[in-house]
């Protein structure tokens, strides 16, 4: 019976799908007929792709992206495409929290509440000495950002052990804005000892990853710090904005980009340890 060919038609009434959808699943690689007559283009269908045609329409009412249905279709056995498909549920239920998260923050926000949320912040002023630095620059948007912060500081870090080692915090410049929709960039930092070998060690590797180096003048920073827990979208955010409103507030001006500035080990931090401080150069 499996082998038992069928029109597209007498197909769809047996999947309850339209024939609309099975030529959209065809379009998409998704279930491809198991004939199509040459000389009139009609479509025949086997009675054994049956689940196969109800499994896609299922994870598409998922919001599944196709390359996931894909994955979960082409899988050798039932417990890898379930593995595949709580992976997949594990990633939307993360992005939810995360916009409940944003929602609740929104409110906050358009309900006049902003100030309360300030509250938590204690913002002071540092004085940051000279600094020479090695630098790799990017055009990233939020979703790629922390990965690409992890990895760009390892790189960074890695090099600076060739030219005098780290003399201060890692940092992130924010040159623009970094979002969804905008790509800054954004510049990891890393203080080292020796300008001569980090200008060495950049002429000879830093071509791969467009690494820089160069000195950054003393400046007035206006910071606040944030635990692990803190750092996360969107309550970032909040920080920023606390320190925003506390610069206008002592009629002082921004000098530059925004930046995070690293100082703890995150991975052996917990989700209430300080780890990060948000801060804008001031004047």
């Amino acid at each position: 019976m499996d082998d038992e060919l069928l029109t597209i038609g007498a197909f769809a009434a047996r999947a309850r799908l339209s024939a609309k959808a099975l030529r959209l699943y065809d379009r998409l690689g998704l279930l491809a007929p198991a004939h199509v007559d040459e000389a009139s283009g009609y479509r025949y269908y086997r009675a054994g792709q049956t689940e196969r045609a109800r499994l896609v329409a299922l994870l598409r009412q998922l919001d599944m992206p196709l390359a996931r249905i894909a994955e979960v279709v082409e899988a050798p056995d039932g417990a890898t495409a379930a593995d595949r498909l709580a992976a997949y549920w594990a990633d939307v239920e993360a992005r939810v929290a995360g916009q409940r998260t944003l929602a609740e923050y929104l409110r906050g926000r358009l309900s006049g509440r902003s100030s309360e949320m300030y509250e938590n912040f204690v913002v002071e002023t540092v004085d940051v000495p000279e600094q020479v630095v090695i630098s790799e620059a990017r055009h990233v948007l939020a979703g790629e950002l922390p990965a690409w912060i992890g990895a760009s500081l390892g790189r960074l870090e890695a090099a600076a052990r060739e030219c005098g080692g780290v003399t201060a915090a890692p940092f992130v410049v924010y040159h623009a804005e970094v979002s969804m929709e905008s790509d800054g960039p954004a510049e990891s930092c890393v203080p080292v000892a020796d300008e001569a070998a980090a200008r060495a060690w950049a002429e000879k590797h830093g071509r791969t990853w467009e690494t820089k180096v160069g000195v950054r003048p003393a400046q007035r920073f206006a910071y606040t710090r944030i635990t692990k827990a803190q750092v996360a979208h969107p309550q970032i955010l909040a920080a920023f904005e606390a320190v925003e409103e506390w610069i206008a507030r002592e009629g002082l001006e921004q000098a530059g980009p925004c930046r995070e500035v690293y100082f703890a080990d995150w991975e052996a931090a917990g989700a209430q340890d300080p780890v990060c401080d948000v801060a804008f150069p001031v004047r």
